[in-house]
């Protein structure tokens, strides 16, 4: 086949501010400040773009780290595509992440595996979720998701079976099984979470492990591992396969389908099987507690989005915090950013997903989220962290309050009110999220701090109220006695030494 389409030259990556862009030139414009895309193409492309500049110049320590720069890692980039520009190429003999011994499997249409679109029976709500032709830029990025992000389910057609006597494609009665779900979304979608810079190279730079990071981590039995294109399995469980399973760069495109793009569609069967973070190994980018009996991950929740885990997320900061959530990747960088950045933000997202008998889909409240929470270098420490676990724990008793109350005015009048003490709930966290990176900026310890944390305290009780009384009516005597019965008392909450 003819070589065609390089995702070196060709513009496919979208770029916040700028549109689409190359690989070339993303290591090439210092001025692009964030990628674009959905939270889950923006997840994948980083983890790509991560594999890259592993596999250009991964430091062996901090002071190598340090003297790259984000300059020095554009530069090894640079010259890394220009030696591996051959394997960029998405058509061709060696197509980019591709398997072309995957052809005998079934053909599945662009729009079957794409989680945002409604196919077969589903219900089309908006116009986006209408399956449309996609262009070449558009199958890359389809691609790269899927590396990492395929959902469970029967789309995958397991009957092709690339190494001799595998089985993991088989089940119990020895017939081809449902696809697993990528792991980096496992069950029911993974929080990942990174720290971000001001432009999209020092993001890069700040989020590079070194190998002594990966060797202090003990979660990559093989290092930083060959990055797939440079040498692309020959089936599920060669010996390469087994190699990437157990390096930091089979994890951060981690081969979990087997795909040959073709035109109308592409060919879809199970790739390689990854351990998740039940077996301890878990992507560099999400949370997990490993203290108990059973490791917990923190997974997507439309109905709480991921700044309200800042705390969770950044627990490790906290001496002797115990049964915290870890990330490799937010530990690592943490302490850099504190000696090299002033000014950075605290990225997360991911994709909620639905499940049954064993096939996942989008359905329902389930959907994309993502926050970006800028905080400054000086600010991090312990004093910080524990004014804004206070904060937040007072804010959490709000939200509980309120509901309570607004339940409560319902039962006064013997009615069903528990769909709008939830809705109520969800609307106080809205009303609260405008403010929170004022409530960061504010947990200085420091006078100034206090004052700004009492005024947003104010502020936050008020929103109970608004809340309340737009939910609770009192325009009836009967309403207007439950209302009065059941109306929120801030009190306490304003009164709290801060």
């Amino acid at each position: 086949m003819e070589n065609r389409f390089n995702l070196i030259d060709e513009s496919w990556i979208p770029i916040a501010d700028e549109g689409r862009v190359s690989l070339k030139d993303i290591f090439t414009h210092p001025e692009y400040r964030a990628l674009g895309g959905n939270p889950l193409q923006k997840i994948a492309l980083t983890k790509l773009l991560l594999a890259i500049a592993q596999a250009a110049c991964t430091p062996q320590d901090e002071a190598a780290w340090r003297a790259l720069g984000w300059q020095g890692l554009a530069e090894r980039c640079r010259d890394y595509l220009q030696h591996w520009h051959a394997r960029f190429y998405l058509y061709g003999e060696r197509p980019f992440l591709q398997m072309p011994a995957i052809a005998p499997a079934a053909l599945q249409s662009y729009g079957a595996v794409s989680p945002e679109i409604a196919t077969g029976n589903t219900t089309v709500l908006t116009q986006s979720q209408i399956e449309r032709p996609l262009d070449d830029a558009d199958k890359a990025l389809l691609l790269v998701c899927l590396m990492g992000f395929a959902l469970a389910g029967k789309k995958t057609d397991n009957s092709v079976v690339l190494t001799p006597d595998y089985a993991g494609k088989r089940n119990d009665k020895g017939k081809p099984s449902s696809g697993k779900p990528g792991p980096a979304v496992a069950h029911m979608g993974l929080l990942h979470s990174h720290f971000q810079g001001e432009s999209l190279l020092q993001t890069l730079w700040l989020n590079l492990l070194t190998e002594q990071d990966i060797e202090r981590s003990k979660l990559f039995p093989e290092g930083v591992g060959i990055a797939p294109w440079e040498h692309m399995p020959e089936g599920e469980g060669c010996a390469t396969a087994t190699s990437l399973r157990g390096s930091l760069q089979g994890r951060l495109v981690p081969l979990c389908r087997f795909c040959l793009l073709g035109e109308d569609g592409l060919h879809y069967s199970e790739g390689i099987s990854h351990d998740n973070y039940k077996e301890g190994l878990a992507d560099p980018t999400i949370a997990v507690d490993f203290s108990g009996k059973e490791p917990k991950a923190l997974w997507v929740n439309p109905e709480k989005k991921p700044w309200r885990e800042l705390t969770s997320l950044l627990g490790f900061i906290q001496q002797g915090n115990r049964g915290s959530f870890d990330s490799l990747q937010l530990r690592t960088g943490l302490q850099r950013i504190r000696e090299n950045v002033e000014h950075f933000a605290l990225w997360s997202g991911g994709l909620r997903v639905s499940s049954n008998a064993g096939e996942q889909y989008v359905s329902g409240s389930d959907d994309f989220v993502e926050s970006l929470v800028w905080l400054h270098s000086e600010m991090l420490g312990q004093f910080w962290f524990e004014h804004l676990k206070t904060e937040m724990t007072d804010l959490d008793g709000l939200a509980r309050t309120l509901y309570g109350r607004v339940l409560g005015y319902f039962k006064e009048q013997k009615g069903e009110g528990d769909k709008l003490a939830g809705q109520a709930s969800h609307l106080f966290w809205q009303l609260c999220e405008r403010d929170f990176q004022t409530l960061v900026d504010a947990c200085e310890p420091d006078e100034e701090g206090r004052r700004q944390r009492q005024e947003l305290r104010n502020r936050f009780a008020r929103y109970v109220q608004q809340t309340y009384d737009r939910f609770c009516p009192r325009e009836t005597a009967r309403q207007l006695d439950a209302w009065a019965k059941c109306r929120p008392n801030t009190a306490k909450y304003l009164q709290q030494e801060v």
